[in-house]
């Protein structure tokens, strides 16, 4: 671009170049982290695709050894996987190339290298290296990646040949629509892009190529595995697929159950071959049988009388309808009957807070929450409240003595409970003045200070104490101690006058710090603070 001769218009150029590269930076981490995401789920798909695509080629081996006519399908194994090898390899250094151009992160601490680009968001070397090339042509790596692409493609369609025998369908066509590489020429034309590896890779943060390269060679290992699975049905080893393991399987309503309910539990024959099969099954539990419907499914059921842990044994006969053979599986089940209870726990801590909302769980085994009723008893002027969702909600108004706690009644259905909660008033808070406790601080940061405030350390109730007033008083070298009664937590006029003169060597004591919690009735002493001016 001819830098222009006008003043104006080479101020507005600038303003544009620094507009751009603000609007580059203020890419969210967020995005980043998403594209990392992707990327590393596209990798963990790919390995997946790996581990499935090794299996195949044994059992098309195995296959193809029925019929001499076969062995031509297992020799297009190879060629076909080497033609996928290369063209993932040939991905990965691309991918390769561009990260080790800068690299990793290593860790500040320990300085191991992390997972951090270095270059994730530089988008110079995805543009230089993809889209222009080491001439500035035009012709960098995306060109020569979109012709391997096309040329890989074609070689793999090349090893798939037309059945004779089959009339009604296109070998070729079928296969290429289950094909997963393919090229979109209509998108970059449609924006008015100069090329197919300028619309997708041009001035792309590197973060943000890298999924789409993993998503390149998951389009790969893809049509790989479309490959396989011809070659599979071509030497039938996706047709005559033989299940030959069987277990029975009970899966109950319930595993634990009341006494005086049912249990009640579905059995049937894992890997059962469907409704419309000439195979006869057969279930019994404890040797005696039980009915089966249309689908080989059983349904077993019996009351529970007493509790405990109850065992029964289910076995299931199935008959091979082309030998007549029948084989029976058998295995051991059990499940447990209990009695009804009630359980009542404080949500937080086994003891209820003054002035605060005290969470309160109550659950009763096999009972309907509706048929649940809580009251509260003894003392601690407590009441409880149920929440929206089953919760409850206890207030307290005094503090309990030994013997007088307060008492959280449950009634149920054939039952009745109850426990007993200490009522306590909240715990003194902490004064502190910045994030200090007392001892040295320095005047500047001192002087900033806007008063005292008390923190309520390891409390987990949502909680807030007020200080109501303190006295100051500075001891300055060589001066009389000047005193300062303050109303409040926030400094008033004359106490924000001896802050004001605070200087190194000063000392400022805060005695009689007085605060209000929830549920105090009047202020209470949390003590005091000493500060030594820096």
């Amino acid at each position: 671009m001819a830098i222009p001769k006008e003043p104006r218009q080479l101020m507005i150029n600038i303003m544009y170049l620094v507009l751009t590269a603000l609007l580059a930076l203020n890419v969210s981490a967020e995005v980043f982290n998403a594209f990392k995401m992707v990327d590393k789920g596209l990798i963990k798909s790919n390995a997946t695709l790996d581990q499935s695509n090794g299996t195949l080629p044994g059992a098309i081996r195995e296959g193809a050894k029925k019929k001499a006519s076969l062995a031509k399908y297992a020799d297009l194994i190879d060629p076909g996987r080497e033609l996928s090898a290369n063209m993932n390899d040939y991905i990965q250094s691309i991918i390769d190339t561009m990260v080790n151009d800068k690299g990793y992160v290593a860790d500040r601490e320990t300085g191991e290298i992390t997972d951090e680009l270095k270059a994730k968001k530089d988008y110079d070397i995805t543009t230089r290296y993809l889209v222009d090339g080491p001439k500035g042509d035009g012709n960098g790596k995306g060109a020569e990646l979109k012709q391997k692409l096309i040329e890989y493609k074609e070689a793999l369609l090349a090893l798939v040949e037309d059945d004779p025998a089959t009339t009604d369908v296109n070998e070729k066509e079928k296969f290429e629509k289950e094909i997963s590489v393919k090229i979109d020429d209509e998108s970059w034309k449609k924006k008015g892009k100069p090329s197919w590896s300028h619309f997708n890779f041009s001035h792309m943060p590197l973060q943000a190529v890298l999924p789409i390269f993993s998503k390149f060679q998951n389009d790969v290992k893809s049509t790989e595995a479309a490959f396989l699975n011809y070659l599979a049905g071509k030497v039938g080893t996706t047709k005559d697929l033989v299940l030959d393991k069987f277990t029975v399987v009970s899966a109950p309503e319930k595993s634990y159950i009341i006494k005086g309910e049912k249990y009640k539990a579905d059995l049937f024959l894992s890997a059962f071959a469907g409704a419309d099969s000439k195979t006869g099954i057969s279930i019994s539990v404890n040797g005696r049988k039980v009915p089966t419907d249309k689908d080989g499914k059983a349904t077993f059921e019996e009351t529970a009388s007493s509790v405990g842990v109850k065992k029964y044994s289910a076995s299931a006969s199935i008959t091979n309808p082309v030998t007549g053979k029948t084989d029976t599986y058998k295995k051991e089940f059990s499940y447990e009957v209990g009695e009804r209870s009630v359980a009542i726990s404080a949500a937080k801590m086994n003891v209820f807070y003054i002035g605060v909302d005290n969470p309160v769980e109550v659950s009763a085994a096999g009972v309907p929450s509706n048929q649940i009723k809580v009251s509260m008893g003894g003392g601690g002027g407590a009441t409880i409240n149920k929440n929206g969702d089953g919760t409850f909600t206890v207030r307290a108004t005094k503090p309990t003595l030994k013997g007088q706690d307060a008492k959280v009644n449950v009634s149920a259905p054939g039952m009745n409970a109850s426990k007993d909660f200490r009522v306590k008033r909240i715990p003194d808070p902490v004064p502190k003045l910045s994030k200090s406790r007392g001892g040295g601080m320095g005047s500047g940061e001192f002087k900033v200070q806007p008063g005292v405030f008390p923190v309520l350390e390891n409390f987990d109730f949502d909680a807030k104490c007020n200080v109501v007033g303190f006295r100051l008083v500075r001891v300055a070298k060589r001066q009389d101690p000047q005193f300062a009664v303050n109303k409040g937590g926030k400094y008033g006029g004359e106490a924000q006058s001896l802050v004001k003169k605070a200087t190194p060597g000063d000392k400022y004591f805060y005695e009689d710090i007085k605060c209000k919690c929830p549920g105090d009735a009047a202020a209470r002493d949390i003590g005091q603070m000493v500060f030594n001016i820096r």
